[in-house]
């Protein structure tokens, strides 16, 4: 029986939700699984164009949209030349981004499963990956204008095509997905679909007990101070630093690389791809967009008093912020 993450359902139940749909199986499933709970919600969707069966698929997304009455929203995407995966991700977040601003949604709902943790899991192992970037996928992730939220995680391809069989629901299959140029489909068709196909009671008992640990292990920092897009943590254990500053990153919208996670770790004061300041002084963590402004001498001998790190002096100064906020919040 397919089912939604039951700690999702008091998020989508009391907020304005933005569904990503695109008529596969995986988002048709969620479609008609979040009609049956009842939860308010309106679709969004992206025309690649690459198919004529896209076509097809956008014209039964308005009809969905038309027969329960919800707004769609439409986009067709252009033509991308080189790394398709990567401009086409950019491009759909872009889109979905900007219609949350626009129309003040609360969440975004996407129809991520199980044989797409594998699939995250592996390509993520095989690059090389500590514990959060492995389990990037989460049923509820914090981002910076709203909450992104993946209800059947739990669920693998085959009991959604299940529950869309039974229920004589339509849907579409992307032919697309069996051209292995695109690595993710190399490790779905390859490792991932296989592995959950023979081996799903235990890989979903192991996701459980990494994603356990994984809690256990982000649980070694606190967020003591935020205040619009500058943070500040403690954290009990050093060697946890950069992790926590790659979660807070990507609430910002930002992705550590590899080279920067490693730079991080040797770096305790640096500024991240010229947008972000980090600073790691003794037990705290400070997090915040990196800018150049002359600062009054009076306000730079006072940060330096309470122990504010330099290069997030800046912002603080440009929000009008009094550093004895930040002092009396520690």
């Amino acid at each position: 029986m397919l089912y939604l993450d039951e700690s999702t359902l008091d998020l989508l139940k009391n907020s304005k939700n933005l569904l990503a749909f695109s008529a596969g199986v995986d988002s048709s499933a969620l479609f008609f699984l979040l009609l049956e709970y009842n939860i308010p919600f309106d679709i969004a969707l992206v025309n690649y164009g690459l198919r004529k069966q896209s076509i097809q698929e956008e014209e039964y997304a308005l009809t969905l949209a038309k027969k329960y009455n919800l707004f769609i929203y439409i986009q067709k995407a252009p033509t991308f030349q080189k790394n398709f995966e990567k401009y086409a991700r950019d491009f759909r977040y872009d889109f979905f981004d900007k219609l949350i601003q626009q129309h003040h949604y609360n969440n975004l709902i996407t129809a991520h499963q199980l044989n797409d943790q594998i699939e995250w899991l592996l390509m993520r192992l095989c690059k090389g990956a500590g514990t959060t970037e492995l389990l990037g996928l989460e049923n509820i992730s914090k981002r910076k204008a709203y909450t992104l939220v993946r209800p059947i995680l739990h669920h693998a391809k085959d009991e959604l095509i299940t529950y869309l069989k039974s229920n004589n629901q339509h849907y579409f299959i992307d032919q697309s997905n069996a051209d292995e140029k695109y690595e993710r489909n190399y490790f779905r068709n390859n490792f991932s679909d296989k592995l959950i196909e023979h081996y799903k009671e235990g890989i979903q008992k192991s996701l459980t007990y990494l994603k356990e640990d994984k809690a256990y292990l982000m649980s070694a920092y606190r967020e003591i101070f935020h205040y619009k897009e500058l943070y500040i943590l403690e954290t009990d254990n050093p060697n946890i630093a950069v992790r926590a500053v790659d979660i807070y990153l990507k609430k910002l919208g930002y992705l550590l690389s590899s080279a920067q996670r490693a730079e991080l770790k040797e770096n305790n004061s640096m500024v991240i791809g010229g947008l972000w300041a980090i600073e790691i002084v003794e037990n705290k963590i400070y997090i915040a967009p990196f800018q150049k402004v002359v600062m009054p001498k009076k306000f730079k001998e006072q940060c330096r008093t309470l122990k504010i790190p330099a290069k997030v002096r800046s912002y603080i100064y440009n929000e009008g912020l009094d550093p004895k906020v930040l002092e009396t919040s520690f």
